[in-house]
C-alpha cells in the first residue's frame, strides 16, 4: 500500500468521502512522499521532514475522514487528539507529549497484530492442546513453596504427572474434536494469567515500572482459573499462546520505528485554540498550548515507556473549523510548521445525494443490512434519496452546519416508526421508501422548519 501513488489513493478514499478533492489531493501527496523519501539515501533522507496539513471547514465535511480512512489505507499508527483537551505545562490537565505516548500504543497494537497473525496458526494448535489437557486432566501434585512464593503469599505450584497411555489416546481424540469444531460450547475450566498492571513513575511521565521487571522475572505469574465454553476459552488461550510466541523487544523496536517514520498524529478542533492572547479568565493558557505543541511539531524527542521517540518525521494534521477564529490568531512559528493550507467547503445537495448511495459504507446500505436482520427488506427509491438529500441540505443552511452529520439524525426520524416495530418475529416484509413517504414523516420539519429535534 506505501507504494500507491497519489491518484490510486484518492482512488481509495473516494470509496468512503464524498468531494472535497483539495484535501484529498494534499493527503495523498503527503503520503506519497513519505514512500520517496524511504527511497532515498541515508543523508538525504535525515534533511526530508513532512510537510504538515491543516485543514479548514465546517463540522461534518470529512476532516477527520480522511486522515482516519489514509492511516487505515496504508497501516499506519494513528491517533486523533482534540486541541482543547491539553492544557499549558504547570496547570492541571494532559499535557501535549500524551499524544506522541499514544501515536507509540497505536504502532504497539499494529505490530502485535501483525506478529500474531503470523504465529496464529501455532498459537491455535498450542491453545487446542492446552484445552485438550482441561478437558482431560492429569493427576497432579503439589510441590512444596519456594522463599519468593510464601514471600508473595503465592498457592503451592502444582506439578502433573506423565499421562498413561489410556489418557494419551483420550487426549489425541478430544484433540481431534477440537479441530473439527465439535466441542465448542463444552464448558472447560482453564488457568488463565492475570495481566499485571504497571505504576507510572510520575503522574504524566508516561514512564511505567512493573515491579516483575526490575526483579528478572522472578515474580511468580498470577493465574486464576475460569470455567468457559471452548470457544472463548480458545480465543483466551491463543492470545496468551501467541504472546509466548511473540518477541516483544522485536515488536517495541519495529513499533518505534514505525511510529517515528510513519506516525499520523491528527490535531482537531486546533481553532479552539487559536486567538489574541488572553491575560486572564480561561483563555490564559491558550497561547501556552500552541507554544507546548511547537517542539512536537518542529521535532523533539519525547519519553514513552517503550523508550524515546523523536517527532522529526510524524506528520502532522490539524483541522478546525475556524469560525471565530483564523489560521493568522495562530502563533507565527505554528503557522510556519503547517505550510500547506486547505480549505474544505460547506456540502452541497448533490454531495448529500451521493453521500447516501455511493461510499462502500453509505448510510441507506447500513440501515438496509441492519433492519433485514429483523425481517425488513428496505428499498430506497431515487426520488426518496433526492427529497432526504433536500431536506438535510435545507437543515444545514437554516440552523447550525452539522455537516454529513445531518443525515443520521434525518435517517433516525424517518426510520424510527419501522425500526420501532421491526421485531424479527414475522416473515420477510418488503418497504418501499418513496419521496411521499419521506414527506409524510419528515413533514413537520417542512412545514414548521423547526429542526429542533435534529440538532445534536
Amino acid at each position: 500500500m506505501m507504494e500507491l501513488s497519489p491518484v490510486e489513493i484518492v482512488n481509495e478514499l473516494n470509496k468512503y468521502i464524498i468531494g472535497q478533492d483539495g484535501a484529498k489531493r494534499a493527503v495523498a501527496v503527503a503520503l506519497r512522499n513519505r514512500y520517496r523519501r524511504s527511497r532515498l539515501s541515508e543523508e538525504m533522507k535525515a534533511e526530508v521532514t513532512p510537510k504538515n496539513i491543516i485543514m479548514v471547514g465546517p463540522t461534518g465535511v470529512g476532516k477527520t475522514e480522511i486522515a482516519r480512512r489514509l492511516a487505515k489505507l496504508v497501516r499506519a499508527p494513528f491517533v486523533k487528539v482534540e486541541a482543547t483537551k491539553f492544557t499549558e505545562v504547570g496547570y492541571v490537565g494532559r499535557d501535549v507529549d500524551s499524544m506522541v505516548r499514544d501515536l507509540v500504543e497505536a504502532a504497539i497494537r499494529l505490530v502485535k497484530e501483525k506478529k500474531t497473525e503470523a504465529v496464529k496458526e501455532e498459537a491455535t494448535a498450542r491453545a487446542n492442546e492446552r484445552l485438550a489437557k482441561a478437558l482431560a486432566p492429569s493427576k497432579r501434585i503439589k510441590k512444596s513453596r519456594g522463599p519468593i512464593e510464601m514471600l508473595m503469599g503465592a498457592p503451592a505450584p502444582e506439578e502433573e504427572l506423565e499421562p498413561d497411555e489410556e489418557l494419551k489416546i483420550k487426549r489425541s481424540a478430544i484433540l481431534d474434536q477440537l479441530k473439527r469444531g465439535a466441542l465448542e460450547n463444552t464448558l472447560v475450566e482453564v488457568e488463565i494469567e492475570e495481566s499485571q498492571s504497571n505504576k507510572e513513575l510520575m503522574p504524566g511521565s508516561g514512564v511505567e515500572l512493573n515491579l516483575n521487571d526490575i526483579m528478572g522475572g522472578m515474580l511468580p505469574k498470577k493465574t486464576k482459573k475460569r470455567s468457559l465454553p471452548v470457544r472463548e476459552a480458545r480465543r483466551i488461550l491463543e492470545q496468551e499462546e501467541a504472546m509466548n510466541l511473540i518477541d516483544m523487544d522485536e515488536v517495541t523496536t519495529e513499533a518505534l520505528a514505525l511510529a517515528e517514520n510513519h506516525g499520523i498524529i491528527f490535531i482537531d478542533e486546533i481553532d479552539k485554540i487559536a486567538g489574541r492572547s488572553a491575560s486572564q479568565g480561561p483563555d490564559v493558557s491558550r497561547e501556552g498550548v500552541q507554544r507546548d505543541i511547537l517542539p512536537l511539531v518542529e521535532g523533539s524527542t519525547v519519553t514513552t515507556k517503550y523508550g524515546p521517540v523523536k517527532t522529526d518525521y510524524v506528520l502532522f494534521i490539524a483541522a478546525g473549523a475556524f469560525h471565530v477564529s483564523k489560521i493568522s490568531d495562530l502563533i507565527p512559528e505554528l503557522q510556519g510548521r503547517f505550510p500547506i493550507k486547505v480549505e474544505l467547503g460547506s456540502l452541497s445537495e448533490q454531495d448529500f445525494l451521493l453521500i447516501l448511495s455511493q461510499p462502500e459504507n453509505a448510510l441507506i446500505k447500513q440501515y438496509a443490512a441492519m433492519l433485514e436482520v429483523d425481517h425488513i427488506h428496505l428499498n430506497f427509491e431515487d426520488s426518496a434519496l433526492e427529497a432526504i438529500a433536500h431536506y438535510a441540505y435545507v437543515a444545514n443552511e437554516t440552523k447550525e452546519n452539522l455537516g454529513a452529520r445531518r443525515l443520521h439524525t434525518i435517517m433516525e426520524s424517518l426510520l424510527e416508526d419501522i425500526s420501532f416495530n421491526a421485531s424479527g418475529n414475522h416473515p420477510m416484509i418488503d418497504v418501499n421508501v418513496d419521496s411521499r413517504y419521506v414527506a409524510e414523516h419528515l413533514k413537520d420539519v417542512v412545514v414548521e422548519e423547526d429542526l429542533t429535534k435534529f440538532i445534536i
